[in-house]
């Protein structure tokens, strides 16, 4: 593996560490596709430090668990503002 990549990897898991951030918000930080951020961080990452790997895999099971609630509030405050336009 190319050493921009393990380095990429790392500072991937490390940002949805801090930040708790979604995979969608980690993409778009680092400029790659969210397959790109799963694949570092559920494929390679391991390989080069489980413990990190483990703490970011808490970290994005956590945010799919709760993203039906997150897509019912975008809804919910999608539907208030149009009800305020009227």
């Amino acid at each position: 593996m190319k050493g921009y990549i393990e380095e990429r990897a790392i500072d991937i898991a490390n940002y949805i560490i801090d930040y708790n951030a979604t995979v969608r918000q980690t993409a778009k930080k680092f400029g790659i596709s969210k397959s790109t951020v799963h694949k570092d961080v559920t494929e390679r990452l391991p390989y080069i430090n489980h413990s990190l790997a483990e703490r970011a895999r808490v970290v994005l099971d956590l945010n799919k668990s709760e993203r039906h609630i997150r897509g019912g509030l975008a809804t919910r405050e999608k539907y208030l503002h149009r009800v305020g336009e009227r």
